[in-house]
């Protein structure tokens, strides 16, 4: 299938050069990107009668496809649960913990047809999941109906706290926590084994674990570690908030990433969720060992995490270091708008900082796309719209008010647009999302499972409550 698609208001190539390309045009043969250019160019190296499609983009813009750095698919029937007055600590323990106990492997099938169905209609191509609760097959089963490309994994902790709290049971202290480091590791080799480059390539599988105080020091260690053996990546949440960071500093002397350097366990295979709480030094100790970071803004505004009082994300990206954008989960984020993220890290620290020009709409639009395919360690395929990469993009609808008028594209982008003005998400070449709707499901229905598998389970947590504790002292001490 060769498609040709021209006139184009615009391309945003977010190259190494961050081009935009004017009344451009882009060829499309099967998967990949062949040819783009200004339309007249590409034209007179293109025979019209060569194309099995071709496509008028006036009124179009073009933009890679956005790259999600951080999300929990297996969090998604939990939307607008969680109360907002909680700090990260207790929104994990005592809130996300007892959901999870609750929901099935059939709630994370729907959740996940749920998230991604989301995602395509918001621009979002790629992801990087924290994994499944059960087995990652069931995020790759709703990835094969929905044809997005993404990372995904199997959830795995090994450090249980000494009494089980409210909400929790035993049967997901089962599942979530096993007996051990090795026996984590082991499973976590199965689960690359069986589902790295399912669906043509379009899956990949990954040594993730929780991260923070549920995991040992061995785990953190030994997944980065199994990770490189496998040629693949690791992904936990680390220095998430001050309140970690404290309890961290009171436990061991140190804060989490120097914790984790100092046993060797930082590499550049690694992903780092978060990283609200880093200091001077160890902004160069992540450069130096080519460390990633996955910073997530609506996240970090509901829960409070400190990223624009002690954030030091514009300094990590100055220094080299890789950031990509997350969404988080949807209870902790509201949604997975890819777009929100760029807005608010375009602006969030012009504002702490006093500093208009500390972080710009091209540095904001590249954390979306290729830094978070650099995350992601997929930039040689995605991220960027260049010759010989995959055909994953958005077509945005400039007909609309959103876009009326605009002169910078950029600038439109990232502080006057919103999903509203995406128009189609393309993915491996493939309009996954046109016409007001994804191709080959059916949404309604997705929809209607999704509210009454998130009522029962939300039921079932007790969540609803008046009980649940808002505040923790879990792993304060002890374990």
């Amino acid at each position: 299938m060769k498609t040709l698609i021209e006139h184009l208001d615009f391309i945003l190539t977010v190259d190494d050069g961050d081009n935009v390309i004017r009344d451009a045009a882009i060829v499309i043969e099967d998967d990949r990107i062949i040819d783009l250019g200004p339309t007249s160019h590409v034209s007179q190296r293109h025979s019209r009668e060569g194309f099995d499609l071709i496509k008028d983009g006036t009124l179009n813009g073009m933009c890679p496809g956005f790259v999600d750095a951080h999300v929990h698919l297996s969090e998604t029937l939990s939307r607008a649960v969680f109360p907002d007055n909680l700090n990260t600590r207790a929104w994990v323990f005592h809130w996300a913990k007892p959901f999870y106990a609750h929901i099935s492997e059939e709630d994370e099938y729907w959740g996940a047809l749920l998230g991604t169905t989301e995602m395509l209609r918001s621009g979002t191509t790629c992801f990087l999941d924290m994994g499944s609760q059960y087995d990652p097959g069931i995020t790759v089963k709703a990835m094969e109906k929905t044809g997005i490309r993404g990372i995904t994994g199997r959830h795995a902790a090994d450090n249980p706290p000494e009494v089980m709290p409210r909400g929790w049971t035993s049967e997901m202290v089962r599942h979530h926590f096993f007996a051990d480091a090795e026996t984590a590791l082991c499973e976590l080799q199965k689960c690359v084994e069986i589902y790295h480059g399912a669906l043509d390539g379009r899956v990949r599988c990954w040594v993730n674990i929780e991260g923070k105080e549920p995991c040992t020091l061995e785990l953190h260690v030994g997944a980065r570690k199994l990770a490189e053996k496998l040629e693949v990546g690791t992904t936990y949440h680390l220095a998430t908030s001050i309140e970690e960071a404290r309890v961290c500093e009171k436990k061991h002397g140190i804060w989490p990433i120097t914790r984790i350097e100092q046993a060797g366990g930082l590499g550049n295979n690694l992903v780092i969720a978060h990283g609200a709480a880093v200091s001077d030094e160890e902004v160069g100790i992540l450069r130096g060992y080519g460390t990633k970071v996955a910073f997530c803004p609506s996240s970090s505004f509901k829960l409070g995490k400190g990223a624009t009082s002690i954030g030091k994300y514009p300094e990590l990206i100055s220094a080299g270091v890789t950031v990509g954008l997350g969404t988080d989960g949807v209870s902790a984020a509201g949604n997975m708008n890819m777009m929100r993220q760029m807005f608010l890290v375009a602006g969030m620290f012009k504002d702490a900082r006093m500093q208009a020009d500390i972080l710009t709409v091209r540095q904001a639009l590249r954390a979306a796309t290729i830094e978070g395919a650099k995350t992601l360690m997929w930039d040689d395929e995605i991220g960027s719209l260049e010759i010989g990469k995959k055909a994953d993009f958005i077509l945005f609808d400039l007909d609309h008010v959103e876009w009326t008028p605009f002169h910078d594209p950029l600038q439109a982008l990232v502080f006057s647009a919103s999903t509203a003005s995406v128009k189609e998400t393309w993915v491996n070449g493939k309009a996954l999302y046109e016409d007001g709707k994804v191709a080959g499901i059916d949404e309604r229905e997705i929809r209607c499972r999704a509210r009454e598998l998130a009522a029962a389970a939300v039921e079932r947590a007790g969540l609803k409550n008046e009980d649940v504790p808002t505040t923790t002292t879990l792993y304060d001490t002890g374990n």
